[in-house]
């Protein structure tokens, strides 16, 4: 079994992932838009160039996205992607990228838990914890 998580844009999925591309050294596996369907799948108007559905690698895990048709967008809440690093000037650096534009919920910075953790909304609006562990 995999599991893995499927992230709603609002029309926004191809830059977002084009973004993590870029700052996590993540790989676009599959983008397909919605100009691709059948022609008997109704598509909404102006549509045809949103992401039906998406994936990226970003160090063999696998995150999975689209844009969410018109009118069924919901800010995302509930959740944060976590991406666990092994270097902290690594951590730090993804970090920056991640909230830049967007939002920091906590900042990035060594814990009791951590070598350096935190927390952020990108400009895209998902929420993002970035941690790197303590050695065990």
């Amino acid at each position: 079994m995999q599991v893995n998580p499927y992230l709603f844009y609002d029309g926004s999925c191809e830059a977002a992932f084009k973004f993590y591309e870029k700052v996590l050294g993540a790989k676009i596996e599959m983008m397909m838009t919605h100009e691709s369907a059948p022609e008997s799948m109704p598509t909404p108007p102006g549509w045809k160039k949103k992401i039906m559905h998406a994936s990226i690698s970003i160090d063999g895990e696998v995150l999975m996205g689209s844009d969410a048709p018109p009118g069924h967008f919901n800010k995302p809440q509930g959740f944060s992607v976590s991406l666990m690093v092994e270097d902290p000037a690594d951590a730090e650096r993804k970090f920056k990228a991640l909230s830049e534009g967007g939002s920091v919920n906590m900042p990035f910075g060594k814990t009791f838990f951590s070598k350096g953790f935190g927390m952020c909304v990108d400009r895209f609006g998902i929420p993002w914890m970035v941690n790197c562990r303590m050695e065990q």
